[in-house]
């Protein structure tokens, strides 16, 4: 399965703060908005969202679609409807699914067996 761009999203009490910590680490911003409560941090092929209240738990996310610089992938890659199918095939339990019969953005999300979050969100 092709999942795209991988980034850790961490859910944070205090944005500001915690932009400030990332970037003593080296983190640049990448992306966000401060004023909707998250910010997207880089420091090489490393990627961090920070999200002020607004996830339930530390997640890890993947971007089917997209590289480490949130570009398309060209060629090749799994539209998340297709990972689902493959999901539920293995039959893997989903706590969110998308609409087969649709194209475009979508998201699904599970949880690994040890109660880690896992959302594969399609921006393309």
């Amino acid at each position: 399965m092709k999942l795209g761009a991988f980034s850790i999203s961490l859910n944070v009490k205090d944005l500001s703060k915690s932009r400030d910590f990332y970037r003593l680490l080296g983190f640049e911003d990448m992306g966000g908005n401060m004023e909707h409560g998250y910010l997207i941090l880089k420091n090489g092929d490393a990627i961090i969202g920070l999200f002020a209240g607004f996830i339930e738990a530390n997640t890890l996310t993947f971007n089917p679609g997209w590289d480490q610089n949130a570009q398309n992938v060209e060629g090749d890659w799994d539209d998340v409807r297709t990972i689902q199918a493959r999901l539920q095939e293995a039959n893997v339990t989903l706590k969110d699914t998308c609409d087969p019969a649709t194209e475009g953005p979508a998201h699904i999300s599970l949880i690994d067996p040890d109660g880690n979050a896992i959302l594969i969100d399609q921006h393309r």
